[in-house]
């Protein structure tokens, strides 16, 4: 609960803008061992990450990497998407996630 109280400006646009009404259910600040992920669609296993300039540096990549390798290791698809691009490109960010759950059977 802490997390979504004080979640990103990013993640809130995501959310109140496309995920929150979306019709496939999406969950916010899903915890998946000692990662918790942005967004989670459990009906196609599907998690959206956003992510901010932290995620550019070396260390950053590197735990992405090794998050994402984790999440997929549990047969989760994982899209992430950089903070610019829900700020300057975001019709293509709904588009993707749309078009990643109609290939999971899930629009």
């Amino acid at each position: 609960q802490e997390l979504r109280r004080n979640s990103t400006y990013h993640e809130d646009f995501l959310w109140y803008r496309f995920l929150r009404r979306h019709p496939v259910q999406f969950r916010r600040q899903k915890q998946f061992a000692r990662y918790i992920v942005d967004f989670y669609c459990s009906s196609a296993k599907l998690v959206i990450e956003l992510d901010g300039k932290q995620h550019e540096t070396k260390d950053g990549i590197a735990h992405d990497l090794a998050r994402t390798i984790y999440l997929e290791s549990l047969g989760l698809h994982v899209l992430r998407f950089t903070n610019d691009e829900i700020e300057n490109d975001f019709d293509t960010v709904c588009m993707t996630i749309n078009q990643t759950l109609e290939a999971y059977g899930n629009a």
